[in-house]
């Protein structure tokens, strides 16, 4: 039987024994998953405590929860921001739960010149990152900011190793993969080669993913799975 795995945040402290009363938990588990009685549940805070627990009681007013055992924390090896220019709303939301998905860190969108939109609903990406954070047995739930334009990336990331995707002589083998790694994807049709040669001259470097012109968000999910 599959175990589902539910994300808490900060709004239930994950004691050995304790009872729940959060209208939106509650609401799911008795009237879309009919949870009954025995039944066993993950619940983790998203900042690496996972915890199985089984339901003793439960009620559409509240569930009792008993600690059954303390889970191994799965976290991402490396730390990966993803700078990607913004696409059309669904491939947005591709790119958010595949990238959560293979252990991106931190989602920061930008808005380029030849980005298709630059309107950014933050509230449903972070609703998605959780729901694959969940899905995929992550334990911890990636960081998601609004968007920020493409001129504001270097000074404001001087901390994060740049490595931007474009054709040209690629740098791969000359990247630390300990250092915090930030990967910049750009809209269909690229960026510009002024966009370009501004991310070099401060500091990033090339990277290329293969001979194929991908479609944006394949490059962003091809260019994440090399480092993580």
């Amino acid at each position: 039987m599959k175990i589902h795995r539910f994300y808490i945040g900060g709004k239930i402290d994950l004691k050995h024994d304790f009872w729940v009363h959060d209208e939106a938990l509650l609401w799911q588990w008795n009237r879309v998953l009919r949870f009954k009685e025995g039944r066993e549940i993950v619940l983790f805070d998203g900042v690496g405590k996972d915890r199985l627990y089984e339901i003793k009681s439960i009620s559409p007013k509240e569930a009792h929860l008993n600690l059954v055992t303390e889970l191994h924390a799965k976290l991402p090896k490396t730390h990966v921001y993803l700078f990607w220019s913004l696409i059309k709303s669904d491939k947005n939301d591709l790119v958010i739960q595949k990238c959560t998905e293979l252990g991106v860190t931190n989602f920061v969108p930008i808005i380029s010149e030849r980005s298709v939109k630059t309107g950014f609903n933050l509230a449903r990406a972070e609703k998605i990152a959780v729901e694959a954070s969940e899905q995929c047995g992550r334990s911890t739930i990636p960081h998601i900011r609004e968007p920020i334009h493409i001129e504001e990336l270097v000074k404001e990331y001087d901390d994060v190793q740049l490595l931007v995707c474009h054709f040209g002589h690629s740098e791969l083998e000359q990247i630390k993969k300990d250092n915090k790694i930030g990967i910049i994807v750009g809209p269909e049709g690229g960026f510009t080669d002024e966009e370009v040669a501004s991310l070099v001259a401060g500091g990033a470097k090339i990277i290329e993913l293969g001979q194929m012109t991908l479609r944006a968000e394949t490059a962003a999910i091809v260019a994440v799975s090399k480092f993580l």
